[in-house]
């Protein structure tokens, strides 16, 4: 069927970068450290593609002859944000760094906050956890009515607001506003995120109705090459706001794991000549946010069931490379992203599976992509579809 799938695990990386020390990362590795926690993991199918053979992983044992060409990649762009780790996967090095705010927003972009949005006031304004702020902050958002707005150690504006205090349609109105209006140039703001959650106090809880308004990338992705080429682009899940729609054709909209999953085994068993990019989050958001290695674990664990009926639904003329965005290592004091490589499983139906290496870019993902389909292209990176 000539269809090439990029299934992004959001957050499992696999051993921090040589520079990691600049972002406060040294000794995180998600997938060696979250093993270790939970005295080792069982992953039988990404055990067979060849996980055990990037690195030494308890539980997961090195195989003689894997089902997938196997490696690692590195990331060279600056930060460790989903932004620029999907955007280098895509083919891109994003030479600029996006602006970051460890302390807060600056009380002239509050100021103008409040001017454009028509919001009353605000609360919070500081770096934090999301499930942490809105149990500080909860209660006292209801009564005022004030969106509560916090940060993190990515480049990321994130409003939170109770449903029934503000309505979603309010709540998206404020951060494209914010998007559009608040956070212009010279600022390099990487995504506004709404972030709703419902609930009483002492008990809110998160809704799956989060929505991210990205910048668009500098450039032409791999998703612009190929649909302006006639190959057809589908984006599941995360993938849509991150590249804020731009060169996908077909967009999929999930909440959850499970529901990219379905989509992933829909498009196995259709379609013809198609590029695949899908983002599972549940790894990142409720699990590597949340310092939960064992409930990271249970995810792992329920994607690597899903494998045997996906890839059984391909054929020899399919590709599918597994990979990440950054590292989320839940074992660390950080609920922060990490500075990691990510792994890089590469499958062809019925190919024997080979040593890829460390990739010196992401970016070699989308050069791969753009290689199989035979579009011409500049983008960065060194393809290894032959190799």
């Amino acid at each position: 069927m000539n269809n090439f799938f990029i299934i992004i695990l959001d957050g499992v990386g696999i051993g921090e970068l040589p520079d990691a020390a600049n972002y406060g990362d040294t000794g995180s590795n998600t997938l060696v450290n979250i093993a270790t926690a939970v005295d080792g993991l069982k992953l039988p199918n990404l055990e067979k593609l060849g996980l055990g053979n990037i690195e030494r992983i308890k539980g997961i044992t090195e195989q003689t002859n894997p089902l997938a060409s196997y490696g690692k990649m590195k990331e060279i762009s600056k930060g460790k944000d989903s932004t620029t780790g999907h955007w280098e996967i895509s083919g891109l090095y994003v030479d600029t760094d996006f602006s970051y705010f460890p302390n807060g927003f600056t009380k002239e972009i509050m100021d103008n906050f409040l001017k454009k949005t028509g919001c009353k006031g605000y609360l919070g304004n500081k770096a934090a956890s999301g499930t942490e702020i809105i149990k500080e902050l909860g209660e006292e958002h209801v009564k005022t009515g004030f969106p509560i707005v916090y940060t993190s150690a990515d480049s990321v504006f994130q409003i939170a607001a109770h449903e029934k205090v503000i309505s979603l349609e309010r709540q998206y109105e404020i951060c494209s506003i914010t998007r559009n209006e608040v956070l212009v140039s010279p600022l390099m703001i990487g995504r506004v995120i709404a972030r709703p959650f419902i609930g009483e106090p002492g008990n809110f809880k998160r809704t799956t109705n989060r929505k991210d308004f990205s910048l668009d990338p500098p450039s032409r992705t791999v998703l612009n090459i190929l649909s302006e080429a006639g190959i057809k682009t589908v984006a599941i899940g995360k993938i849509n706001d991150l590249f804020n729609y731009n060169g996908i054709d077909i967009r999929e909209k999930t909440k959850s794991n499970e529901e990219g999953c379905v989509k992933l085994l829909e498009y196995s068993k259709k379609g013809n000549n198609n590029f695949i990019f899908t983002n599972l989050v549940d790894f990142d958001v409720y699990f590597g946010h949340r310092n939960d290695p064992e409930g990271f674990a249970k995810k792992l664990a329920a994607f690597d069931s899903f494998l045997p009926e996906f890839l059984g639904n391909l054929d020899e003329t399919d590709r599918v490379l597994i990979t990440a965005d950054h590292g989320n290592d839940p074992t660390t004091p950080s609920t922060d992203h990490s500075r990691e490589y990510v792994p890089l499983l590469f499958y062809s139906k019925n190919k024997r599976g080979k040593n890829l290496g460390i990739r010196q870019t992401f970016s070699d993902a989308g050069k791969t992509v753009a290689d199989f389909f035979g579009v011409d292209n500049d983008l960065k990176g060194k393809s290894f579809l032959n190799e």
